[in-house]
């Protein structure tokens, strides 16, 4: 794997520069934007493998900002900072589509570790290796692992990257009940419950992508999880 880029958005010079040298002398290629209209423009118009963002910004709130970038395409891993360490905060930021989220103060090794098992589960890393391990197909439903595509007969989508361990898992477990905790600990690599809708969210937004390709096989099984059906992927 090549060098990592992270974007960086955080409005105090301090605190950016502390996590840029940090992530700088870890080896890590770091770009910094200090509002989120210039996140936003640099997230269109560059590639990164993982953003650090922070809550609080001058212009806009962390959680409207990846909002606003989920919307608009696939975003990376995102590693989110706040002040606001409480569990209703944390929560918000998880479901928002961070995957990670750190209080401030922060000690650098923990803010590098945390960036380090996201970009891991779903960043860069983790794609060139599923994509030695070969395409997933179940029936005509085919999952490109190295671009992040699905395709069913001709048509064909992109996938975000929780969109993409979501299909990924339950096409490895094709015709097998997922429970919600096992979806947790292996998409979301939580060693605990949020007690949040985290995964039906997720879900509900992977079945409308798949909707758009004419093919929906996830089922739900009330007190059981999910099967992703064979049959309906024929």
């Amino acid at each position: 794997m090549g060098v990592i880029r992270v974007l960086v958005v955080e409005d105090d010079p301090a605190i950016a520069g502390q996590i840029c040298h940090g992530l700088t002398a870890r080896g890590y290629h770091t770009d910094l934007a200090a509002t989120g209209a210039a996140a936003f423009d640099a997230c269109r118009t560059g590639t990164f493998d993982a953003i650090v963002l922070d809550r609080m910004l001058p212009d806009t709130h962390g959680v409207a900002l990846l909002s606003d970038l989920r919307e608009a395409g696939p975003v990376p891993a995102v590693l989110m900072l706040s002040a606001l360490g409480s569990v209703e905060d944390r929560v918000e930021g998880l479901v928002a589509g961070a995957d990670d989220y750190l209080a401030k103060p922060f000690d650098m090794s923990e803010l590098s570790a945390r960036l380090d098992a996201i970009c891991r589960r779903g960043g860069r890393a983790s794609a060139k290796s599923d994509g030695e391990e070969g395409d997933i197909a179940v029936g005509r439903l085919r999952l490109d692992t190295a671009s992040h595509r699905a395709s069913f007969g001709s048509e064909a989508i992109e996938l975000n990257r929780k969109q993409f361990s979501l299909m990924a898992y339950l096409m490895r477990h094709a015709d097998k009940v997922v429970t919600r905790g096992m979806l947790i600990e292996n998409v979301w690599a939580y060693t605990f419950d949020p007690a949040t809708n985290i995964v039906e969210s997720n879900l509900s937004r992977l079945r409308t992508r798949l909707q758009v390709l004419g093919c929906d096989p996830i089922e739900t099984r009330r007190g059981e999880g999910y099967v992703l059906r064979a049959d309906l992927c024929r």
